[in-house]
């Protein structure tokens, strides 16, 4: 039997790490545009943003400035597109939800996408996906594009320059690898799938050790090499494993959380920190496994030392209802869901024990 052929767009076609990296990508902006739309967001990296706008400039490119005013959303996208008539390129730089959102528009428009990452909270400047918002910052879908972007730049003085907290979330983001990637596809047969599940493991393993000196100081050796597997590496496992690398009941948690205005203010990978725990949860209780009710006791208090939530107060929902928390798993458990990737089937009202059930003590023995 002859296997079926399968594409995968696996890394940007140009990257740029290390401190002072923004000023050595210069060259090859100025060879993939002249005309470049810069996109951003926060009011917070507007000063960045601007000198970024200067040192093109300076170069003699004409930019086009804009910001979302939403997420990742098809409000913003159609007005970018308008906005980018006369433009060249799409240069992102900000978070996860600026660097989707650059890359989705440039993939519309058939245009070279740049992505400059102004922290280390998720892997999105590396990743041929973007995720699909509403208006209000529900999540609606994910998008796979046609290729990666093709110059990232991560420069380590932009990332220093985010706070704490971005580098936590990314950490959590980049754990979820692990604990997704080794249910969803630990028994395949194909080689870059198998290679991708054990870089997955790596990773977390280096996440653990390093991750307490890379919070508590910016400048050690520590940090560079988080930010770097936030950053960087969390997409390389990505691009290796493809669709058939899945996400599973972490992800889909925080989708459901999107549903709720009440933990909008929460972050992308806190709210996946806190589904790896309902994803270890459901996999004691449905799957009757001791090893996920060992690695629940183990991961949780990692969670706690670095300020992501644990339980449905951590996310701002002490007064959730629940009609509220229904909504949240009739979500996940939607029909193409990510959460059915596990190996047993989940009911909404077994996903809403486990999210209300995650202070309670393990039913599995240790």
């Amino acid at each position: 039997m002859v296997s079926p052929i399968s594409s995968q767009a696996i890394a940007p076609t140009t990257l740029l790490r290390g401190q002072g990296a923004w000023g050595e990508a210069l060259p090859y902006i100025t060879q993939l545009c002249q005309r470049p739309l810069l996109l951003g967001r926060s009011m917070a990296t507007q000063p960045l943003r601007d000198q970024l706008s200067s040192d093109l400039e300076f170069l003699g490119l004409s930019v086009t400035a804009s910001n979302l005013r939403f997420d990742c959303c098809e409000v913003d996208l159609h007005r970018l597109a308008d906005e980018a008539q006369s433009c060249d390129a799409i240069l992102a730089a900000g978070g996860g939800k600026v660097l989707d959102a650059g890359k989705l528009l440039a993939h519309r428009l058939k245009l070279p996408c740049i992505t400059v990452p102004l922290s280390a909270a998720t892997c999105a400047g590396w990743t041929a996906l973007a995720n699909l918002y509403t208006p209000d910052g529900a999540f609606e879908r994910d998008v796979v594009l046609d290729r990666c972007p093709d110059l990232l730049v991560f420069d380590h003085a932009f990332v220093r320059q985010a706070p704490p907290r971005t580098l936590a979330s990314g950490i959590a983001d980049a754990l979820a690898k692990w604990y997704e990637a080794s249910v969803s596809s630990a028994d395949s047969r194909d080689g870059l799938v198998q290679q991708a599940v054990q870089m997955a493991r790596v990773l977390r393993d280096q996440l653990l050790i390093d991750s307490p000196v890379a919070i508590a100081d910016s400048t050690s050796a520590a940090w560079e090499r988080t930010i770097e597997s936030c950053g960087l590496t969390a997409g390389v496992m990505g691009g290796l494993g493809g669709a058939r690398c899945r996400t599973v009941a972490a992800h889909a948690v925080h989708n459901g959380l999107t549903q709720l205005s009440a933990c909008h203010h929460m972050l992308h990978g806190e709210k996946v920190g806190f589904g790896i725990l309902v994803q270890l949860r459901l996999e004691e209780r449905l799957g009757n496994n001791r090893l996920a009710a060992q690695a629940h006791r183990q991961l949780k208090p990692v969670l706690e030392s670095l300020g992501l939530p644990v339980c449905l107060d951590d996310l701002g929902l002490a007064n959730a209802s629940p009609s509220d928390l229904q909504t949240v798993c009739e979500f996940a458990c939607q029909d193409g869901s990510d959460l059915h990737h596990l190996p047993f089937p989940v009911t909404p009202a077994a996903l809403f024990d486990a999210l209300i059930g995650l202070s309670e003590r393990s039913p599995v023995p240790s």
